[in-house]
C-alpha cells in the first residue's frame, strides 16, 4: 500500500490504528534493505555477514511486506 505508492502512509497508519511515525520508519527501514539487498545482488553491498542490525531490518522488512500483502487482499 505505502510501499506501492498508493497510499500515504498516516492513512495506512489510521487503518492500522498504528502510530504514523512507527510505521514511516518501517516503510524507510524496509528501502533501506531493499536498497541494501540490490547492491548486494549487484556486488556493490555491505558484506553479507555484517551485522545483527541489517538482519534485524530485513526480518521487519519481511513483515512489512507481509502485512502489506494482508491490508491489500482482505479489505
Amino acid at each position: 500500500m505505502v510501499l506501492e505508492g498508493e497510499r500515504t502512509v498516516a492513512s495506512v497508519a489510521r487503518e492500522f490504528g498504528i502510530n504514523a511515525s512507527t510505521l514511516g520508519s518501517r516503510v524507510h527501514r524496509h528501502r533501506i534493505v531493499q536498497d541494501e539487498a540490490a547492491d548486494l545482488s549487484a556486488g556493490t553491498g555491505p558484506d553479507p555477514g555484517a551485522g545483527a542490525g541489517e538482519r534485524r531490518a530485513a526480518r521487519e522488512a519481511g513483515v512489512l511486506e507481509k502485512a502489506a500483502f494482508f491490508a491489500a487482499d482482505h479489505r
